[in-house]
């Protein structure tokens, strides 16, 4: 029993330690709504919230392994054709999401479905797991960091 009574304290403060480094999500449901925002606005290749979610230096490494940032990005949302009726509809949804704050700065991890609709067509879907480091900078939280991996279809062996 004294080992233990010995150790308890050292316990205690490891725990406290921990809980006081990654302090609850108070800005959750914000950053929750912010990236369901981003991701119904990305489906219709929204400039302007392509423009409100990302910051300005970000560095975004797609599931290809190619590295992008913001002015990359931007140019090629609105250098995209304008969609025809007939053309495929993207959607994107986020599950699984995990949110971690640390004061000006949190970590948001979710996995990406993206579901692809065609006239008389079956829909395809991927996913992909994505993680993104946002920094609250004048009352407003941006996506400064973002990694993106495929889930692959088939179980791998």
């Amino acid at each position: 029993m004294k080992p233990l009574i010995k150790i308890l304290p050292l316990l205690l403060i490891l725990l406290l330690a921990s809980a006081a480094n990654a302090q609850s999500a108070k800005d959750s449901a914000a950053l929750t709504a912010l990236l369901n925002e981003f991701l119904d606005g990305a489906g219709r290749n929204d400039a302007d919230i392509h423009d409100r979610f990302w910051a300005e230096d970000l560095i975004y490494t797609r599931g290809s392994g190619q590295r992008t940032n913001k002015a990359e990005i931007m140019k090629s949302v609105r250098s995209a054709p304008q969609p025809k009726p007939d053309d495929p509809k993207m959607a994107y949804s986020a599950e699984d999401i995990i949110i971690r704050q640390y004061g000006n700065t949190a970590i948001v991890s979710f996995r990406l479905v993206g579901t692809t609709n065609r006239t008389n067509s079956p829909s395809q879907t991927v996913k992909f797991y994505n993680t993104g480091t946002f920094i609250k900078q004048k009352g407003r939280w941006q996506a400064a960091a973002w990694q993106a991996t495929p889930i692959p279809t088939e179980p791998q062996k």
